[in-house]
């Protein structure tokens, strides 16, 4: 099998022949179809965060394709079923946060094309407890960026308790935002999309943003505070300033939540402001099983459209370096064959 290995940090990654893999016990081989580029699968490339994956490795953590193979003890999933691998490639399912419906805090889990090999290759393979089933009716060129960019906003809006009439900012309206902006729509919000970008605040209001805000040419957080103030601020652009702008935007009372990792990222909370205004920061990371299959569910009842553009996964090292410009609307999707 053909596979995009990451050999180096910060070297372009390698496209080589691998063997097959073969599925241990509670594992199953998928035959991918369709796997979406996250700027996660670039900072993992880069060797960017604190916890380092160890080359050579294989990323990617929107693989979706067909059980080929089942391992012993994998009597829930079909050989030929199409199934989603997303970030929380496994848990232990035991500790306090397993246990609570936290179990994307498990300190034993591993990440998908992190701590083991993604979805950046022809076959690859996952734990069956965690292969999340694709309804019928929804592509794996559509699934593959629900599995990361869907499942982790619409977590974000969870953890921010959206509630209908309140405003919400979505500040970075990319593969992630642009269903930020549906999922906040979803929950009966008024939005406001921030970007830097016009095809992004066109596309922002095309799916049905209320506000639209350009950072380049004004303050976003007195935009926000002419509106009332955000009750709930999701932060998705890779950039430390833009967390400071949209929390300068939040009313009393508001969250800004935290989803984006700049590789040396940091802000500065103004301690009297968020004491007096009784703001609150909030990391929130990925999603549950639970939280994607609500994802896929909502998109196969129509409710949501996801935006992207496919390449072949030999054009890997140029479509990184155009996200890393960029120059991607929403999200790029690897075509690993889903014509076959």
């Amino acid at each position: 099998m053909k596979a995009a290995v990451v050999r180096a940090f910060g070297e372009p990654l390698v496209i080589e022949e691998r063997p097959d893999p073969e599925p241990g016990p509670g594992q199953v081989r998928i035959r991918l179809e369709a796997s979406g580029l996250c700027h996660t699968d670039i900072h993992a490339a880069h060797g960017d965060w604190p916890v380092k994956p160890n080359p050579p490795f294989v990323p990617g953590h929107e693989g979706v394709g067909l059980v080929e193979k089942l391992g012993d003890g994998v009597t829930h999933l079909s050989v030929g079923q199409r199934v989603a691998v997303p970030w929380l490639g496994r848990a232990c399912g035991r500790c306090e946060h397993c246990l609570s419906g936290w179990e994307t805090l498990c300190e034993q889990q591993i990440n998908t094309g992190y701590g083991c090999d993604g979805g950046y290759a022809e076959k690859m393979l996952a734990w069956a407890d965690y292969a999340q089933p694709v309804p019928e009716g929804v592509s794996a060129l559509e699934a593959a960026p629900l599995t990361c960019a869907g499942v982790t906003t619409y977590k974000a809006l969870k953890v921010a308790g959206v509630r209908p009439a309140q405003l919400v900012a979505v500040s970075g309206v990319g593969g992630l935002g642009h269903l930020a902006v549906q999922y906040a729509k979803i929950a009966g919000a008024t939005v406001a999309a921030i970007d830097v970008t016009d095809d992004k605040l066109e596309l922002a209001a095309e799916l049905g943003a209320d506000i639209v805000i350009d950072a380049r040419k004004e303050d976003v957080g007195a935009v926000l505070k002419r509106h009332g103030g955000a009750h709930a601020a999701i932060a998705l652009a890779v950039n430390p300033a833009a967390f400071e702008a949209v929390n300068a935007g939040l009313r009393r009372g508001g969250k800004l939540v935290m989803v984006a990792l700049p590789a040396h990222g940091t802000i500065q909370v103004p301690i009297f402001d968020t004491v007096l205004n009784g703001t609150s920061v909030i990391g929130s990371i990925v999603g549950t099983r639970q939280d994607l299959a609500e994802v896929f569910q909502l998109h196969a009842d129509g409710r949501t459209k996801v935006i992207y553009e496919t390449r072949p996964l030999q054009s890997v090292n140029e479509s990184i370096d155009e996200v890393l410009r960029g120059q991607v609307k929403a999200r790029i999707v690897f075509d690993l064959g889903t014509g076959r």
